[in-house]
């Protein structure tokens, strides 16, 4: 089996539509097709259903993706381990995170450690926590950069690395945004947007929710993604919980009222979490170094 044929069928298994995989992949979409069909042909055995309107894994399918990660995981230790033999740093390394830290916090990490490490090719992907984690595990990224505690996980470790303070956010004018600090009476059935449940964002404002019993304000609206929280509530269709790094700059440019949150919802976390097996790349514990030494820095500035 060729590593490119698993590493297709991997991304199509992920996403369950060629189109995406195609894109994801950068390849053209008859490649996808034609490496699937490979892949197939070379296993005698069909790996995907499209008789239905929505693609699936048959049972062969499910049980060679769980072969495919492992394998694919190998040949990338495997690399590693022929990449750099006086122990220096080199190679390529994948860093991971959401929107706001990739753009408020890791380019602190990355400017020392291209400084230090100039050899080794350095690159950043977006995406939302969940995506985030399954990239770890799958070993696509080295280190991921995330809010909130990470999911027990006995592949993975992670440590926190600064907490964050919430802020409500609101319109300039807003009831709300006289208010000193937040976290009483003054919030209930106060209307808020919110994204998905099982976003990050969302779990900070079910626990401030929770923290609040009668007090606690409403999910008025849903919505996918911290910069349509910020200008919606910009625009005053109802408030929003966010990290204060996240509002920091619009608040001061007076766009928005950012107002902190009392009690014990009041803060988050910045967690860094990694593959414990990627620890044996002379990359990845040199990056890990680089960013638990950028926010000591970040903690006294």
């Amino acid at each position: 089996m060729e590593l490119r044929h698993l590493r297709t069928f991997r991304t199509v298994a992920r996403t369950l539509n060629f189109t995406r995989a195609a894109a994801e992949l950068n390849y053209a979409q008859s490649s996808v097709t034609a490496q699937v069909q490979a892949l197939e042909a070379e296993l005698d055995a069909k790996l995907f259903d499209r008789s239905h309107r929505q693609l699936s894994l048959t049972p062969a399918g499910e049980r060679l993706l769980e072969y495919a990660d492992r394998m694919l995981l190998l040949a990338q230790q495997a690399r590693a381990a022929v990449e750099q033999e006086d122990g220096r740093p080199g190679g390529r390394l994948v860093v991971g995170g959401l929107e706001t830290l990739c753009a408020h916090r890791l380019p602190a990490v990355l400017a020392p450690y291209r400084r230090e490490f100039p050899q080794v090719q350095v690159a950043v992907r977006q995406g939302n926590r969940g995506e985030l984690y399954d990239a770890v595990r799958r070993g696509e990224l080295d280190v991921a950069l995330t809010f909130g505690r990470a999911p027990q996980d006995e592949l993975m470790a992670s440590e926190t690395l600064a907490g964050e303070r919430l802020m409500v956010v609101a319109p300039i004018g807003h009831r709300l945004a006289r208010y000193p600090q937040l976290g009483g009476p003054e919030l209930r059935g106060e209307p808020f947007l919110a994204t998905p449940p099982g976003c990050g964002f969302r779990e900070m404002l079910d626990a401030l929710i929770g923290s609040l019993g009668p007090d606690a304000p409403v999910i008025d609206t849903e919505l996918a993604g911290i910069a349509a929280l910020r200008q919606c509530a910009v625009a005053g269709l109802g408030c929003a919980l966010l990290p204060e790094l996240a509002v920091a700059d619009a608040a001061a440019r007076g766009e928005l009222a950012a107002v902190p949150v009392l009690g014990d919802a009041a803060r988050t976390t910045i967690t860094m979490s990694w593959l414990r097996s990627a620890e044996l790349r002379p990359a990845v514990p040199a990056f890990l170094a680089t960013a638990r030494a950028a926010f000591a820095r970040m903690a006294v500035a």
